[in-house]
């Protein structure tokens, strides 16, 4: 397994050369320093530790400096584990970039999912509603515990049972999502669909655990490298669209700037007509 930290920019939305809208998230992953490898030696179990995100040694611990400075980096604001063999080759102090990841690979992602406080069981666990005509006194509660909650023979409420309290928070992960796009010039990845966790929270992307790493990968609309063709009396040349707006700026102003210069020349003319009429 091989994965990579992130943080969670927000959702856009990308266009395939087809013509399909595809929903992505945006998610920031800058190189990740390898802090430590655990072995079976040492440790029992196989992992890479990844360290992201630069934070001051004034917030940083002495343990945290220490740790960090054996990687010849500087202390990390998240550090995490991913287990297993495959990134093992990497040495301590290298960098994991977005490269890890393709366009095409399937990923799941883990983070920890938005916090809404203390929440009712109609939002909590999409309860149904209770009846909204008027006299009736129940419309948003959870309804009675005489069968559903209480087991026989104990006289009290399960652990467990759904009701109202605190809602989300909580670890969890998306899985099986795929690469849109990677991005190792501006350290972005776009992955299709949502992922867990507020806007800048830490996402961790790791290889999915399903059967299917990869699917063939799409091909994205280029708004970059778009050009237009004038074609000249001799040869062809490549102009860029905003060359070809600033000379149709001047086109339609040439004409504009005549018939103004016209205008003015008749109003003089009338102006003098009507005051040789006047000393006359």
């Amino acid at each position: 397994m091989k994965g990579l930290l992130g943080r969670k920019l927000g959702m856009t939305q990308v266009f395939t050369t087809d013509g399909d809208l595809i929903p992505v998230t945006v998610v920031e992953v800058s190189p990740n320093i390898v802090l430590q490898k655990k072995t079976v030696e040492t440790d029992g179990y196989e992992a890479i530790q990844l360290g992201y995100d630069d934070k001051k040694e004034k917030q940083a611990t002495k343990a945290e400096i220490g740790h960090a400075k054996k990687a010849n980096s500087g202390p990390k604001r998240f550090v995490r584990e991913i287990r297993g063999t495959e990134m093992m080759d990497l040495e301590v102090g290298s960098a994991v970039d977005a490269n890890l990841f393709q366009a095409g690979d399937m990923v799941d992602v883990t983070g920890i999912s938005k916090g809404h406080g203390f929440s009712g069981s109609i939002k909590r666990h999409n309860h149904k509603l209770g009846p909204a005509s008027h006299g009736s006194g129940h419309h948003r509660h959870r309804g009675s515990l005489a069968t559903g909650g209480i087991t026989s023979r104990k006289g009290k409420i399960d652990k467990g049972t759904p009701m109202a309290g605190q809602y989300g928070a909580v670890t969890t992960t998306n899985q099986n999502l795929e690469i849109i796009k990677s991005d190792n010039m501006n350290h972005y990845l776009l992955i299709k669909g949502n992922i867990p966790g507020p806007r800048r929270g830490l996402v961790v992307v790791k290889t999915t655990v399903k059967r299917i790493k990869q699917v063939p990968a799409v091909e994205l609309v280029d708004y970059i490298g778009v050009s237009e063709t004038v074609v000249d009396t001799e040869e062809e040349v490549l102009v860029a669209p905003e060359v070809l707006e600033e000379v149709a700026a001047e086109v339609v102003a040439e004409p504009v700037v005549e018939a103004t210069e016209e205008a003015v020349e008749t109003a003089k003319e009338v102006v003098e007509e009507a005051t040789e009429a006047k000393e006359e």
